[in-house]
């Protein structure tokens, strides 16, 4: 998705949203910060003093009084400084948990339609990665948006102070430099977009490998996945160098602008010495000040770049935060409503795409009593899955109803459904825990011979029982250290557990 701007309005209310409950830091960390500028802008006005005053006319008690004072400046400005790396990290580290909190939330919570469009890994990128990286925005912002722009103006008024005829020269600098920084940060945001995809690239080909390494052994297909991550890989550096390389060349132009500027002071400013107009200490001076300014300029424009890099990943975020939360509890839901169990399709349409031109199920009907057990036979791609699905209310059909118990589905409270069915998936999802965490995952209050009994339905039991921890065996992440029927028979023991009124089982004992 492109677009002529970094930002949108609900960008920035990630932004206003998250850093809300931390104002007192986020306002506290410039305040301190502006300490820190007036001292630095402070010092070379005494400089020049020391010199004109002090060492020129040989005045010791004017350049030991001097250089206490800037001394103490100095010290002003570091407790300044330390006040608003204190303050815009305490703000910027809260704001990262707090958008990590509301990402995953909304992971949870949205459309499941909408949620599917994502792939594991770029959720996982844009969970992670991508919140360092608006999180690092905002701790740079508060130290540079504060720093930069009153340094700059700072500078500019202090050197018009030291020399009017001279200052005249920073007319002519700062357009030029606002140019190159301008060109180059317009040019950084879509090669910092593109970095971002090929970082989504590798943790999808990782995550693939690491979920599918049996496969890859049986098939011998090792040194093809090793040439496949490497050309990846290689696409990232690629990516990433197109964007670095693009950033660095502002250094090196800058220092032209900022070397060509000093001779150019020193030429004219060493003529006015000459006729008396300047003193060798304003010229110190005044170069010290130029300096601050186009240094300034530089911090905003590793801001302006920062921002770009960091406005792709903002992009990517929104995207997710985006996304229609579907769990909401509204007035419309019927409570209190007690499943039994009937189920009713009528004409129901769905279209993944959301297409009523060619949709993907079209005028399904069909009846399932309470306790009835009904099968649903097709070829693969013939949709069974996602007549399940919508059984669940993950997906919403484009025309049609849906009734449980005679009531619409979508006047049913999403959870209160839910707490009454129990789904096994084809793909088996096992957490990381013991048997007993597992089994108490769909619910905490089951009592262990609740637990015996759904394992002796599913067959699995005996199995468990035998086992030296028993119900405290550890499983792994998807049931690693398990068969692939001991799996898929733990699965169906744990939709059976919490006694669902509704029991839908997709193709989960293949094994």
């Amino acid at each position: 998705m492109m677009r002529d701007k970094n930002f949108k309005k609900w960008d920035l209310d990630i932004f206003f949203d998250n850093l809300k409950p931390y104002k007192k830091s986020v306002i506290l960390a410039p305040l301190f910060m502006i300490f820190e500028v007036v001292m630095d802008l402070l010092q070379p006005k005494l400089l020049a003093r020391v010199v004109d005053e002090g060492i020129v006319k040989g005045n010791l008690n004017l350049i030991v009084h001097t250089g206490l004072l800037m001394l103490g400046i100095a010290i002003v400005g570091l407790i300044g400084g330390i006040g608003c790396t204190i303050f815009s990290s305490i703000a910027s580290q809260n704001f990262g948990y707090d958008l990590r909190k509301t990402l995953f939330k909304k992971i949870q919570n949205g459309r499941f339609k909408d949620i599917s469009a994502f792939s594991p890994s770029s959720l996982i990128t844009r969970l992670t990665n991508d919140v360092s990286q608006a999180q690092q925005l905002v701790l740079f912002s508060l130290r540079m948006l504060v720093r930069a722009p009153f340094l700059c103006i700072g500078g500019i008024a202090m050197a018009f102070f030291i020399n009017l005829k001279l200052s005249s020269m920073i007319f002519v600098v700062i357009p030029l430099l606002l140019f190159i920084f301008y060109f180059i940060t317009k040019k950084s945001f879509s090669l910092f977009s593109t970095m971002q995809k090929k970082i989504d690239r590798i943790n999808l080909m990782v995550r693939e490998n690491l979920a599918g390494i049996r496969v890859i052994r049986i098939f011998n297909r090792s040194k093809y996945e090793k040439t496949r991550f490497e050309n990846a890989n290689e696409e990232l550096v690629d990516a990433s160098l197109n964007a670095i390389n693009l950033t660095v060349k502002i250094g090196p132009l800058v220092m032209i602008v900022v070397n060509l500027s000093i001779i150019t002071i020193l030429w004219f400013g060493g003529k006015m010495t000459v006729n008396s107009e300047m003193k060798v200490g304003e010229i110190m001076a005044f170069i010290n000040y130029l300096m601050i300014i186009l240094m300034s300029l530089m911090m905003i424009s590793n801001l302006a770049i920062f921002i770009s890099r960091a406005g792709a990943s903002i992009e990517r975020i929104s995207e997710v935060l985006n996304i229609e939360e579907m769990d909401k509890k509204e007035a419309s839901y019927k409570k209190p409503f007690f499943i039994k169990g009937k189920i009713e399709f009528k004409n129901v349409s769905f279209s993944y795409k959301n297409n009523q031109d060619t949709p993907f199920l079209k005028d399904i009907s069909f009846s399932i009593e309470a306790g009835e057990t009904a099968g649903i036979i097709g070829t693969t791609g013939a949709g069974k899955t996602t007549i399940l699905s919508l059984i669940a209310n993950l997906y919403q059909p484009l025309s049609g109803n849906i009734l449980i118990d005679g009531c619409d589905i979508s006047e049913i409270d999403p959870y209160i459904l839910r707490d009454n069915i129990g789904f096994v998936t084809q793909e088996t999802m096992l957490f990381s825990g013991t048997i007993r965490d597992i089994m108490k995952w769909v619910d905490e209050k089951v009592s262990d011979t609740e637990i015996e009994e759904s394992l002796r339905a599913a067959e699995i039991y005996e199995f468990i029982s035998k086992l030296p921890d028993g119900l405290e065996t550890f499983i792994g992440q998807k049931g690693v250290n398990l068969s692939g029927g001991q799996k898929q028979r733990l699965t169906i023991a744990r939709a059976i557990v919490k006694k669902p009124k509704i029991l839908i089982l997709d193709d989960c004992t293949s094994s």
